[in-house]
């Protein structure tokens, strides 16, 4: 891919995520990833995303900056929502939160092989519990 495609084809993505077609992830997601820096599944990716959106069903993703480098990209996006059972330990009280997660990817036959992720839960608990 391109970079302009690599990035349109992200934002497809992110696009995904966002209306939360998670039955969409294997036009995304290999068969197998690493997840993290371990070895993973599109299965545990997908069960990770339904297990989020079960419990924020207002999750959403807005790509805040994007970078491509051949196979690779790195995005910065911030996360919202509100929790409407217990999220990360912490039970719903009708408050939201706003968070920053990193992500670096790896690219491969057009589906992620590689998905790194990060995002301060301790400060997404500390604003569920303000």
């Amino acid at each position: 891919m391109t970079h302009t495609d690599l990035r349109e084809w992200y934002l497809r993505y992110i696009s995904a995520l966002d209306a939360h077609e998670i039955d969409r992830m294997d036009e995304f997601v290999a068969d197998e990833v690493l997840l993290n820096g371990e070895p993973g599944s599109r299965d545990a990716v997908t069960a990770d995303m339904r297990s989020i959106i079960d419990a924020v069903p207002d999750f959403h993703w807005e790509v805040q900056e994007l970078l491509v480098d051949r196979d690779r990209i790195a995005a910065r996006v911030k996360n919202t929502g509100t929790p409407v059972e217990e999220w990360l330990g912490v039970p719903a009280t009708g408050a939201s939160f706003e968070v920053i997660e990193y992500a670096i990817y790896e690219v491969r036959d057009g589906r992620f092989v590689q998905m790194t992720n990060l995002h301060d839960s301790a400060e997404v608990r500390r604003q569920l519990t303000a």
